[in-house]
């Protein structure tokens, strides 16, 4: 584990970016390159459950912690991207402090919660570390939902609340989507959900989040005291910086 919780806890600024591409060469790529996360997506990325596994083996020797979001919040689905080795989980959508709450119990072991006990997985080093795992993972998995809907926004100081729950993470385009203002973030609207959001977090003592579009705004939400932050996707390196060198050859001519 890499103390993303710890450090976060701690105050620090973490940053982050999306894999989206299913591949464990971009995984390590992008892992090597300075980040402290990486977000390996199964919602709208490009691989599947086994994907997961080798991109989390790639990022095993760099100093990337492994994040992976997953579909919806079901506890099958979140045990099983757990056993891989996983160090955090985000989940999409939620909708209210039950969702939050269910979403928090998978992330533990009884009695602290629903996630169900395999000894012989990735891991806890299949086994050999097992005690270790099962004794330090309320302190170590990273617990993150997403601010996307319009209704969370009634529920934000209950969710934030909400025991397991580290990391309120918020998804500009979802959420403007959902509030009719798609795309503009500098609506009224929109700036409110995100001060309410960082507000009911600091109450609670815990971190808020965001995927910048453009990196050139980090200073606007850094200054409102998120911590979490995410910029551009294994696809978006590879399709700028193939586009850069394409267009930069054509100029010779």
């Amino acid at each position: 584990m890499k103390n993303l919780k710890q450090r976060l806890q701690q105050g620090e600024t973490l940053h982050g970016c999306w894999l989206n591409l299913g591949s464990s060469l971009t995984a390590e790529i992008v892992g090597m390159s300075g980040f402290d996360w990486v977000l390996i997506d199964l919602e709208h990325g490009a691989g599947v459950e086994k994907d997961v596994l080798y991109q989390l083996q790639a990022l095993e020797h760099t100093p990337a912690a492994a994040i992976v979001r997953i579909e919806s919040g079901q506890r099958q689905r979140i045990h099983r991207i757990l056993d891989l080795g996983a160090e955090g989980i985000m989940v999409p959508r939620i909708s209210n402090a039950g969702e939050a709450a269910d979403i928090a119990g998978s992330l533990r072991y009884p009695p602290d919660g629903t996630r169900g006990i395999a000894k012989m997985v990735r891991a806890s080093d299949f086994g050999q570390n097992f005690p270790e795992y099962f004794n330090n993972g309320k302190d170590s998995i990273l617990g993150i939902v997403q601010i996307e809907t319009a209704e969370v926004l009634h529920h934000l100081d209950a969710v934030a609340a909400t025991d397991g729950i580290d990391v309120l993470f918020i998804g500009p385009s979802d959420l403007s989507m959902e509030l009719g203002i798609f795309g503009q973030l500098d609506h009224p609207l929109f700036k409110d959900a995100l001060k309410a959001t960082v507000n009911a977090a600091q109450k609670a003592g815990k971190a808020v989040g965001i995927l910048l579009q453009n990196p050139d705004d980090y200073k606007t939400y850094h200054e409102l005291g998120i911590r979490f932050i995410a910029c551009g996707a294994d696809g978006t390196f590879v399709s700028q910086g193939a586009r850069n060198m394409a267009n930069k050859l054509k100029g010779f001519l």
